[in-house]
């Protein structure tokens, strides 16, 4: 199809995006969205760029791309014990687009709002010479002063996290068809691969965490460097027991037959689970809540005083990751 038939910008919002927009986007016919929070409540506001080929890849699915976009915001919002209110969204298309594309990007992006309970609101639509680009920027809600910071760890507090660990950046690894992949089941490579395409952030688990963490973040930039990140915002150290760190099932079989992938798993980003300190007092009903509403919970360690990197046991064996987070520059 070429660019004369392609409707132009408000017929592109009008066909695609103003049908599944929430209330407070206006039917996408104005300028500005309106929220009004709830009485007693704060906004907690999160960005993320996605960048083809740094993100994700020109191959994956436009409904994919669309999922893991909003996913994402949502995780940091859900992190932060915020429930999420509403998004924008700005698309850099490429002259290449279709109509097709854009049709699917659009259903993957209204099926993942309603999932997730956040409502498109507005945006802005652009071409670029350049990748596809996308940036989402969420809206959550929050008890005034409750909100959940990474700064806030005490020494003694339990190290949680939800989920599994690692699946995604295997999933990732796994488009490289490494020879570790052949010792997996094809259920076992496409869970992994699903991981890394479609992120499940724990928007659920929001409340919980206001009530029961001290300390919190989303797991992006994987388990190592992100822990870096937290105790060194919170001044403190952590000692991990890696043996505990929760894996699925394809993971620890694919570590198993090349243990040098723990590695990757414990360094790898895109996990997208729940990472939180909480006073050992808090354990047992913060438990109980996140299996109320169907998440694990793992305890990997406790917080410790001190200022160095957080310390990884495994194996009876003591590592350090200096280099544990991904870094997009």
């Amino acid at each position: 199809m070429s660019s004369r038939e392609r409707p132009g910008e408000d017929g592109l919002i009008a066909r695609y995006f103003a049908p599944i927009a929430g209330e407070g986007g206006l039917g996408l016919t104005d300028d500005a969205a309106r929220i009004t929070p709830e009485p007693g409540h704060d906004i907690v506001l999160t960005v993320d760029a996605l960048v083809e080929r740094v993100h994700f890849m020109p191959e994956d699915a436009p409904g994919s791309i669309a999922r893991k976009a909003l996913a994402v915001n949502v995780s940091d919002l859900a992190a932060k014990g915020a429930d999420p209110a509403g998004f924008l969204l700005s698309l850099a298309l490429p002259e290449n687009w279709t109509e097709d594309w854009l049709a699917a990007f659009a259903a993957g992006l209204g099926e993942a709002a309603r999932d997730f309970a956040c409502p498109l609101l507005g945006g802005d639509t652009v071409k670029t010479a350049g990748p596809l680009t996308l940036s989402v920027t969420a809206l959550g809600e929050v008890p005034t002063g409750r909100m959940v910071r990474r700064t806030s760890a005490q020494v003694g507090d339990l190290i949680c996290v939800t989920g599994t660990i690692g699946d995604a950046a295997l999933g990732l690894r796994l488009r490289s068809e490494p020879a570790w992949a052949e010792t997996l089941s094809p259920d076992e490579r496409a869970h992994l691969a699903d991981r890394y395409l479609h992120p499940r952030p724990r928007h659920r688990l929001a409340a919980a965490l206001r009530d029961h963490a001290g300390a919190a973040m989303d797991v992006s930039d994987g388990l190592a460097g992100d822990l870096a990140k937290m105790m060194r915002a919170s001044g403190t150290s952590a000692l991990i027991d890696a043996d505990q760190v929760p894996l699925s099932g394809a993971a620890a079989k694919a570590i198993q037959g090349s243990p040098e992938l723990r590695d990757l798993a414990l360094t790898g980003g895109d996990d997208y689970e729940i990472l939180c300190t909480v006073p050992e007092m808090n354990l047992d009903r913060f438990r109980k809540e996140a299996d109320r509403v169907g998440i694990t919970l793992s305890v990997i360690g406790r917080v410790v005083s001190g200022h160095d990197l957080s310390v990884f046991r495994m194996n009876g064996r003591e590592r350090r990751y200096d280099v544990g987070s991904y870094q997009h520059f």
